[in-house]
């Protein structure tokens, strides 16, 4: 018999709340039986569980859901398997690129905050050293 999971079981083993989990559900992620009355009750099977492990590791890698969502995809379908890393290796580059780019805009702004607190200080030190500044 294969192993299952319920819903609080995956909660909990990867530290997430069950609505994070119904949200990757509707998603499309995750793909649970449902039992019980009216189908309230979610059955994970251990594919559930690997398609959630890869999209927390795809989120780590600051891919968005929508992203973690079809490379996931490509590994579900027969295609071939070179393709399917062409693709991933494309999503790579283009997050690889955006992150660089944010990282150069954040570089600029420290770089600005470095400069006007440098010279915040040397006006600062001005005024003590005219004995101007008045404390408050």
């Amino acid at each position: 018999m294969a192993t299952t999971y319920t819903i609080s079981d995956l909660a909990k083993e990867f530290d997430l709340t069950t609505r994070a989990m119904r949200f990757y559900e509707d998603m499309g992620l995750l793909c649970p039986e449902r039992t019980g009355p009216g189908g309230r009750n979610r059955v994970y099977s251990p594919r559930d569980r690997t398609r959630l492990k890869l999209t927390l590791r795809a989120k780590r890698l600051g891919l968005s859901l929508t992203e973690a969502k079809e490379v996931i995809d490509m590994y579900d379908s027969p295609r071939d398997t070179g393709t399917q890393l062409r693709k991933f290796m494309e999503i790579l580059a283009q997050h690889r690129k955006q992150l660089e780019a944010q990282m150069t805009d954040l570089q600029a702004q420290l770089d600005e905050i470095r400069e006007h607190e440098n010279e915040s200080l040397m006006h600062l030190q001005r005024l003590e050293a005219q004995g101007t500044l008045k404390n408050q």
